[in-house]
């Protein structure tokens, strides 16, 4: 190319007799021939091409229409074009053909950095519809990348400014780079965390982890280089150092949301002093509950064959084997949860009791919900126990509760 433009130049005849009226028509000309292939670029070419995409791969035609990296890779055309007729066009003014071959060397070089970066982001979008994001810190690498990119094209910039070769200036890298690890600290403990969050699978895209030290609790949004950030619940947006994640601890609620069950663990005290042996009147309404019917009976039976063995005076409470409100209660209770269709039977399932405390008697419920979604999850926890609650009085107990103004006013009253 630079033999034709030399030939071009050998070649050239004076238009008039004026040599800046001969440049002054050139560079119009040059401009306007610019300005023509730009428009055909980008009307024509581009047009065409975007149809094409448009028909062929829908998606990637919308990353790169989002991110214009044709419009950017189209721009450059322009800047090449100037940059092969500038020295016919300003022959005789040297020092101004120079100046406009930098400034035309220097906007290449940026169309030609943001028409990559534009390709990375497309790389991420494509990245993302795949789902390998969640896998591998996908975003990390491609910022890291930019960063190098940035150095790269820095360098380029300033050694084009300078007409000096690029090597003149990496050479110098090497005693910068304790200031170059000061600076992009961040960056490389950043991608360093990254890597190992994906390699360990400790958190991705989607995950709802909790870290209280930095007052997260959501669901994760973005694994970038240098931050992870975080919607919370409350839709406010937290943003965490991403070495973070791995030299201080936080939750993911990951296995919970692919067991296929969410863990409801919930307490229900018991006033100690509703808790009584069942008489037979008791008994016989408790026979009526269908789902402990026949627990009770086969009860009672193992019961009645144990006491006849003891010698002494079955009336007395303090004698034999009784069944007690509380007790039944718990039967029950595993009864109605191993029937209830909301509740996981293939996981863990218990009603315990915990010990007593000066605020009565805790029946913890220990179960998983089938449901792991936030509202449903709540509005079937809620169901569980206003129906405990309402059952209470079956078993004649009692639920503990602080005495209120409503308490101490019927005191009075009496």
């Amino acid at each position: 190319m630079t033999d034709y433009i030399n030939q071009l130049l050998a070649q050239y005849q004076p238009l008039t007799q004026f040599q800046w009226l001969d440049s002054a028509i050139l560079v119009a000309v040059m401009l306007a021939v610019s300005v023509i292939v730009d428009k055909i670029d980008r009307r024509i070419l581009l047009n065409l091409l975007h149809k094409l995409l448009d028909k062929t791969s829908p998606n990637l035609f919308k990353l790169l229409e989002n991110h214009q990296a044709l419009a950017k890779i189209a721009a450059i055309i322009p800047l090449l074009i100037i940059s092969l007729l500038t020295p016919i066009a300003l022959n005789n003014y040297l020092w101004l053909q120079e100046l406009i071959l930098v400034i035309c060397n220097l906007a290449i070089l940026v169309k030609v950095a943001l028409f990559l970066a534009a390709l990375l982001d497309v790389l991420l979008g494509i990245a993302r519809m795949r789902g390998l994001n969640k896998k591998l810190p996908v975003k990390s690498i491609i910022q890291l990348i930019k960063v190098f990119l940035f150095i790269i094209t820095t360098i380029l910039l300033i050694s084009t400014v300078l007409n000096k070769s690029p090597l003149y200036f990496l050479s110098g890298l090497g005693a910068m780079a304790a200031v170059l690890l000061l600076v992009f600290k961040d960056t490389i403990l950043g991608f360093v965390a990254g890597v190992q969050l994906a390699a360990n699978q400790m958190v991705g895209r989607g995950d709802w982890i909790e870290m209280p030290k930095y007052g997260a609790d959501g669901e994760v949004l973005e694994v970038a280089l240098t931050t992870v950030q975080v919607q919370n619940w409350d839709k406010t947006i937290t943003m965490i150092p991403t070495y973070a994640l791995i030299s201080d601890s936080f939750k993911n609620w990951r296995g919970m949301e692919q067991s296929g069950g969410r863990r409801i663990k919930r307490s229900i005290h018991i006033d100690i002093t509703s808790i009584r042996f069942l008489d037979h009147e008791m008994l016989d309404h408790l026979t009526k509950i269908e789902c402990i019917n026949n627990y009770l009976l086969d009860k009672q039976q193992q019961l009645d064959s144990d006491n006849k063995l003891i010698d002494g005076d079955l009336n007395n409470t303090a004698n034999g084997r009784k069944l007690t409100n509380v007790g039944t209660f718990r039967a029950y209770l595993e009864f109605y949860l191993k029937n209830h269709p909301m509740v996981n039977q293939d996981m863990t399932l218990i009603v315990r009791q915990l010990a007593a405390t000066e605020n009565g008697l805790p029946i913890e419920l220990y179960l998983f919900c089938t449901d792991q979604r936030w509202a449903a999850y709540e509005s079937i926890q809620a169901d569980l126990f206003d129906h405990i609650y309402a059952v209470l009085p079956e078993f004649k107990l009692r639920a503990f509760q602080s005495p209120t103004g409503h308490d101490f006013s019927q005191l009075t009253r009496n």
